[in-house]
C-alpha cells in the first residue's frame, strides 16, 4: 500500500464499487480511511465518473495532485455489462422506482433483438433520465422528478461504439456496451424497449472498463481497508 507522501503526490486507485453505495460515499470512505491511517487533516480525493447506487463495478478514485486528471479519465470510453427486462418500464428506467407500465413481448424474437442493437450503434441522440443528477435551473433533475414536476430535458449526442447481446432469456436480455462519456445506460434500456415496440428497464449494471483500466484490476473497499490497516 502507498505511503502518506505517495497519496498526497497523487495516486490512481481502482475500486469495485459495491451495490447500493453512491460514488460519493465510496470517495468519502476512502478519504476517511487514508486520513485515519496516516493521521492527516486534509487530502484531496475525488472520483472520475459517477456510478448509480444500483450499479457496481469500476470507479476510478484519484488522490492528491492526480485529482487534476479526473477530467482526463472521465473523457475516456467506458464499457458496461448488464441486464434489460423487456415488457415493462419504470419512471427511473431502472429498479429505483416501481414498474409503471407493461407491454406485450409476444412479437419479440431473438433476431429482432439482435437487429435492434444496430439502431443504437454509432452517434445517437439520447435523452438523459429525469431521475438523474444533471442540473436544470439550479436544481437536480431528480428533485423535479421526486416532486412530481414536469421538466423538459433536451437530447444530446453520445457515441456507442459497440452494443452486443450476450444472453436472451425473455423477459431478460443481457448486454455489453462500449460508449462515450455522458451515455446513460438506463436511457438506452428505455429507448431499446421503445424500438422493440414494447418497453424495457435496466435491472442490473456493471462498469467493467474505463479506457485501459479494468474492473478485474480493481479492489474492494474491504481490501483497501485491510491493506491500510497492515501499515499501522
Amino acid at each position: 500500500m502507498h505511503t502518506e507522501e505517495e497519496f498526497k503526490e497523487g495516486q490512481v486507485l481502482l475500486f469495485d464499487k459495491p451495490l447500493n453505495w453512491t460514488s460519493f460515499q465510496l470517495v468519502n470512505k476512502a478519504r476517511w480511511l487514508i486520513r485515519k491511517t496516516y493521521n492527516i487533516k486534509k487530502i484531496k480525493v475525488g472520483h472520475a465518473g459517477t456510478l448509480d447506487p444500483l450499479a457496481t463495478g469500476l470507479l476510478i478514485i484519484c488522490t492528491g495532485k492526480f485529482t487534476k486528471r479526473i477530467e482526463e479519465f472521465m473523457g475516456q470510453e467506458k464499457e458496461y455489462t448488464g441486464t434489460f427486462v423487456l415488457g415493462s418500464t419504470t419512471p427511473s428506467y431502472d429498479l429505483e422506482t416501481s414498474v409503471d407500465a407493461t407491454f406485450s413481448t409476444s412479437h419479440i424474437t431473438e433476431d429482432l433483438i439482435h437487429a435492434t442493437t444496430e439502431k443504437f450503434t454509432g452517434s445517437i441522440q439520447q435523452k438523459p433520465p429525469v431521475f438523474s443528477a444533471l442540473k436544470k435551473e439550479g436544481k437536480r433533475l431528480y428533485e423535479f422528478a421526486r416532486a412530481g414536476e414536469e421538466v423538459e430535458i433536451p437530447t444530446r449526442k453520445v457515441h456507442i461504439s459497440s452494443f452486443k447481446i450476450t444472453r436472451i432469456a425473455l423477459p431478460e436480455v443481457d448486454f455489453e456496451v462500449r460508449c462515450s462519456k455522458g451515455t446513460y445506460i438506463r436511457s438506452l434500456a428505455n429507448d431499446f424497449g421503445k424500438a422493440l415496440d414494447s418497453g424495457a428497464h435496466l435491472s442490473a449494471l456493471r462498469r467493467t472498463q474505463i479506457g485501459d483500466y479494468k474492473v478485474d484490476d480493481a479492489i474492494t473497499l474491504e481490501e483497501f481497508e485491510s491493506a491500510l490497516s497492515a501499515r499501522i
